[in-house]
């Protein structure tokens, strides 16, 4: 689990309430599987394990941007 890095991801509700994590890529897969399915699904994240109710979620968002200091391209 060395040379995995944790994904920042934002998973947006129902209401419009949104939560955001750092979660391993394993727990981000765990969670894509998940997604479609009725009941709940805890979602480790670096701060702490979360429940969520699936049939609340109406999307997850990926950050794959690489972040870098300063300005410039």
């Amino acid at each position: 689990m060395a040379d995995e890095r944790a994904q920042k991801i934002s998973i947006g509700f129902l209401g419009g309430q949104v939560l955001s994590a750092r979660v391993q890529p394993g727990e981000l897969s765990r969670l894509r599987d998940a997604l479609g399915r009725e009941g709940w699904h805890e979602l480790t994240a670096e701060d702490g394990t979360v429940a969520l109710d699936l049939a609340k979620i109406v999307y997850v968002l990926v950050d794959h941007e690489e972040h870098r200091v300063g300005f410039g391209s």
